[in-house]
């Protein structure tokens, strides 16, 4: 590598590259608004995060069913951790029965007095059958109690970032202090889809059998088809019909979350509407193809003295159909970078923005190994921000013997030190 390349100093503690701006257009024209008879609910794009419809989404509500979506999602969490197995048996007890079986009311599993149920058909009888009684027989093989089995999903709420959701049961029956929002029930969706894929597969599942008795899935949205794999409804008088739905076509995931309908009609109707117009009224725009460079981090020390920055998988926006639409990228790091840098190393951000707003941001990573540079290169970026001062003086000299010895030659380099001005004489005395 020529010497100069390796030239340039000491880069500031945040290095922010701009890359060229560029638009999308399309010759539609822009979507209408939407309304929905829901009273709470909230659409999401999967790939990129963007909201794309959304209405009271933040006010609290009672979960009803959808609480069972904290309840597997602690199984899957502790499932990963190790911490139990499919396996795994735990016994019915009377207040699983009594609370959760068919003489309650609700909607049960039908299980057997003190029998002992495997982990794996618990799962499938809470995301298909929405099993009361296979969330306490859960809550107390798990925690010991329904009480200690609800701290852990409250913890584990925290852990996700669900700010506005509060547990106090495993079956989402009425309680005063129990309530989510919609906007983290589709935070929730988004993380078991995204973290637990194989354990996903369940809420599609059309219909289970369990000690004889058959029961369809209760999700609306799975019969009509359209992609639909998951998730979960729920409905106690207090709460309304509720749902969120997850569909996937051509490539694209929509997560739907809403609460507060009058009935299963109502529920179905207006699910099947807002996921529809969801995938019509929007398309995503590749903005890096996977494996392509968003732009490059200059590094210190290095064998070369830059590493291309790439994501992981490619990166797209969503944007109403019809609309013309400016998307910035800019790139940021934390520099400087020092060598070595492996390969797939979390270096950078790139940051997307829509018309001047901000939109998302994703991760850069390492494109290639760097390894470690000879001795005087380093040298060279140590010395190369001072070159103006006569502390710069001193370090090119070092570089320069440096050099030279690397290269066998004389260490002299025919260079002066900059002039020290002489010192002011002093003022007569009067």
């Amino acid at each position: 590598m020529p010497f100069h390349s390796r030239t340039g100093g000491l880069r500031r503690a945040a290095a922010v590259l701009s890359l060229a701006a560029f638009g999308f257009a399309t010759p539609a024209p822009a979507q209408p608004a939407f309304e929905t008879a829901a009273p709470h609910a909230i659409l999401i794009d999967y790939n990129t995060g963007t909201v794309l419809y959304e209405k009271a989404a933040d006010q609290k509500v009672p979960p009803a069913s959808l609480a069972k979506l904290m309840t597997e999602e602690v199984i899957f969490d502790q499932l990963a951790k190790g911490k139990v197995s499919l396996e795994d048996t735990f016994t019915v007890s009377q207040r699983a029965w009594r609370e959760g079986g068919a003489s309650s009311g609700g909607s049960t599993m039908f299980l057997p007095l003190n029998s002992r149920v495997s982990l794996g058909d618990l799962i499938k009888g809470i995301a298909i059958q929405s099993g009361n009684d296979a969330t306490i027989v859960v809550a107390e093989g798990m925690a010991g109690s329904v009480e200690g089995f609800a701290r852990m999903m409250n913890e584990q709420a925290k852990a996700l970032g669900l700010k506005d959701s509060h547990f106090m049961n495993s079956h989402g029956l009425h309680d005063p202090a129990q309530h989510v929002t919609m906007r983290d029930m589709s935070k929730l969706a988004t993380h078991i889809i995204r973290e637990h894929p194989d354990h996903y597969k369940v809420f599609s599942q059309a219909e289970y059998t369990f000690n004889n008795i058959v029961q369809q899935n209760r999700n609306p949205l799975l019969a009509m088809g359209g992609g639909t794999d998951g998730l979960k409804t729920g409905y106690t008088k207090e709460s309304g019909y509720g749902l969120v739905a997850s569909a996937e076509r051509d490539g694209r995931r929509l997560i739907l979350a809403m609460m507060g309908m009058k009935s299963i009609a109502e529920r179905k109707t207006e699910s099947e509407r807002l996921m529809e117009w969801g995938f019509r009224s929007f398309e995503q725009t590749v903005v890096l193809k996977d494996g392509e460079a968003a732009g490059e981090a200059r590094v210190t020390g290095g064998a070369v003295s830059t590493v291309a920055l790439v994501p992981k998988g490619p990166v797209t926006v969503t944007q109403p159909r019809g609309t013309d639409v400016k998307v910035t990228r800019n790139v940021a790091y934390q520099g400087p970078i020092e060598a070595p840098v492996k390969k797939g190393a979390p270096l950078a951000t790139l940051q997307l923005t829509i018309n001047g707003k901000p939109l998302r941001e994703v991760p850069l990573y390492a494109a290639a190994d760097v390894e470690q540079g000879p001795l005087w290169w380093r040298a060279v970026d140590m010395a190369g921000g001072y070159v103006s001062s006569g502390a710069g003086w001193v370090a090119n000299e070092i570089t320069t013997r440096v050099m030279s010895a690397w290269n066998g030659e004389p260490a002299t380099t025919g260079s002066t030190a900059p002039a020290i001005p002489a010192p002011a004489p002093a003022s007569p005395k009067l």
